[in-house]
């Protein structure tokens, strides 16, 4: 039922995580090459389709969710294994923290966003060359700007999972450039500023035939994210760094937040006016393409034919429940009953809250006795029609508002400028439909905000990045006893086994 990519033999028949498709001697007249690909707009939005591509890990049906996921998700205090998921030991190396830099899983994280690099780099140099009128200088500026967003979003993805990471930025075309030093972390960040910055001139908006692409939005946000980060990471230049998060996330314009916070999850909500980023899928298949995924049954439980890869804990269920029923519906928390399905008054009513029918019918034994076993609702499809196909085309956001109005509260707090972040809090909880926070101080502040981005964000992958940020990651581990984890070896992953074979200059 179910595929393990790569195994480490295969990882070794690659001859590098980066992409080396000029390595050749003979060009073909009748064959187009990189050199005489790059002829026109439509081949530059071709270029940078590739691009966008390799967003989010391998988007294949298998890969999409068996990479991202268990890289991401599996070292979070609020998430748990799901029974199937403890077969595989490149995935449980990941959630034990006994890897070994020859993990499959990582080690192809990495490749994809490398390839993703690559194509960037082609599209960055390529299109720069083609001449006018082929394309106009508008449609080029933009193009190259959309890839230097892309360029910086797949460098983040690695700097976020790797300490120091080899900053790629020119598009290799012979065999001498696949070896180059690692960078330090300082230079590779502002790599990625430099990228973003350049990116802030994309416009507010994309057409509606083009949802999807990146925008002015998306670079401020992920500019903001990176400052935020660096504050924490440079002590000495935290309040410099802080200050340009704020004025970063200012300047996201726009947005607003989506009431019906389970719709912009389910797919019936997709590029919502909360969404900044988003990942696209799509059930068309118009010219070949096929857009959609198995994510469903990754993300279900076997109670719901999925395939039990992944879990709420217990400790991200109490604390949807830390405040009690306390919201204006008088229940809990409403992101909770988006984002879990448990057993609860709420999805045993008789309306058929789960797919049709009650919860109980559905977590039940052999005997028919229900229990209590919280699962994923998150990214899981909105209908039974949809449960039962064999692939789905939900949408994953990769920036919401919400995010930018939390981040903008953290940044404001640590700068001392309490009572302006509150305000932002409160925004998230009312359309959770929960009461204004209580208490003022500067520390009040800090321990809402991790309550509400843990809230907020679960499947999202945001959790392991903030615990670190904050200097946290054992302690929340601990809590749950998992206490394998080594902040010295496991706040950041080894640098691939591939990479280092590959790469002259680099030394295990």
């Amino acid at each position: 039922m179910k595929k393990i990519l790569l195994s480490l033999s295969v990882c070794l028949s690659v001859l590098s995580f980066t992409s080396c498709e000029d390595f050749l001697t003979v060009e073909s007249p009748d064959q187009l090459t990189s050199s005489s690909f790059w002829r026109n707009k439509a081949d530059a939005e071709a270029g940078l389709a590739a691009a966008y591509s390799k967003m989010e890990s391998s988007t294949d049906v298998w890969g999409f969710a068996e990479i991202h996921w268990p890289v991401e998700a599996y070292r979070e205090d609020i998430i748990n294994m799901g029974t199937d998921a403890l077969n595989y030991q490149n995935w449980t190396e990941l959630a034990f923290f006994n890897y070994t830099n020859g993990n499959s899983q990582f080690s192809m994280y990495w490749q994809d966003n490398y390839s993703g690099i690559s194509y960037c780099n082609q599209v960055i140099e390529k299109v720069a060359e083609i001449p006018a009128p082929n394309i106009s200088d508008s449609d080029k500026h933009q193009i190259i700007q959309e890839a230097k967003f892309l360029r910086a979003f797949y460098h983040t993805k690695l700097l976020m999972n790797w300490n120091q990471i080899v900053v790629r930025d020119k598009y290799i075309t012979s065999q001498g450039d696949l070896s180059k030093e690692i960078s330090l972390r300082t230079e590779a960040w502002d790599f990625i500023v430099k990228d973003l910055v350049d990116a802030t001139s994309l416009p507010a908006s994309q057409p509606t035939d083009q949802i999807g692409r990146a925008t002015k939005g998306a670079a401020y946000s992920y500019l903001g994210w990176i400052y935020l980060t660096r504050a924490y990471e440079e002590p000495a230049r935290k309040e410099e760094f802080l200050t340009a998060a704020v004025e970063a996330l200012n300047k996201v314009e726009g947005y607003e937040l989506v009431k019906d916070f389970l719709s912009m999850f389910n797919g019936k909500n997709k590029n919502s006016k909360e969404s900044i980023f988003e990942l696209q899928f799509s059930m068309s298949s118009d010219n070949g393409a096929y857009y959609r995924t198995a994510l469903h049954r990754w993300i279900g439980v076997s109670e719901l034919w999925g395939w039990d890869e992944i879990l709420p804990s217990q400790s991200l269920v109490d604390e949807y429940m830390k405040e009690g029923k306390t919201s204006v519906t008088g229940a809990y928390d409403s992101r909770l009953y988006a984002t879990i399905f448990f057993q609860d008054p709420y999805f045993n009513d008789g309306t058929g809250k789960v797919y049709g029918y009650d919860y109980n019918d559905w977590f039940q034994n052999s005997e028919g006795v229900p229990y209590n076993r919280p699962a994923f609702r998150k990214f899981m499809p909105a209908t039974m029609e949809e449960l039962e196909m064999s692939r789905t085309a939900v949408n994953i956001p990769l920036m919401r508002y919400s995010n930018v109005l939390l981040m903008l509260a953290e940044a404001l707090n640590e700068l001392g400028r309490t009572s302006e972040a509150i305000p932002y809090i409160n925004q998230v909880r009312e359309r959770a439909d929960m009461p204004a926070m209580k208490g003022t101080s500067q520390v009040d502040v800090r321990a809402q905000i991790e309550h509400e981005r843990i809230l907020e964000f679960p499947l999202e992958n945001y959790r392991f990045y903030d615990l670190r940020r904050w200097g946290k990651v054992k302690e929340a581990l601990s809590a749950v006893g998992r206490n394998e984890f080594n902040p010295d070896k496991n706040n950041f992953y080894p640098i691939p086994f591939i990479e280092i074979i590959s790469n002259d200059k680099i030394s295990q």
